[in-house]
């Protein structure tokens, strides 16, 4: 589900806006985090959402982040893919880092 929050986002910043496919990209994902942390808190980890959480929790978009935006300009800019494509297939390649590192966070301490 935040995959498809973080895309259509994507999509409104670079084709309604005509913003830059990266700053499209880096917006839409600042944007999703805040969404995604509540629904890894509430559904994918059944765990009650922390202030401390919601801090630490930034910390599994740094490799998200890292992965996506360098499978993104190395799709685009490297490979000549689409811009409107390549956000997925980024989004494929750093699920798996996200997920172990966000169970790390939500998971960790007496909350869950």
């Amino acid at each position: 589900m935040n995959t498809g929050n973080y895309y259509i986002l994507y999509l409104l910043f670079l084709h309604i806006f005509g913003w830059n496919y990266m700053l499209s990209h880096i917006l839409a994902f600042l944007i999703s985090m805040v969404g995604s942390f509540f629904l890894n808190s509430y559904f994918t980890y059944k765990t009650k959402p922390t202030w401390k959480k919601f801090m630490q929790f930034p910390l599994t978009y740094v490799v998200n982040i890292s992965v996506t935006t360098a499978s993104i300009y190395l799709l685009v800019d490297v490979l000549g893919l689409n811009e409107t494509v390549s956000p997925l297939l980024a989004s494929v390649i750093a699920i798996p880092f996200t997920f172990l590192i966000s169970k790390k966070i939500l998971k960790s301490g007496p909350s869950h």
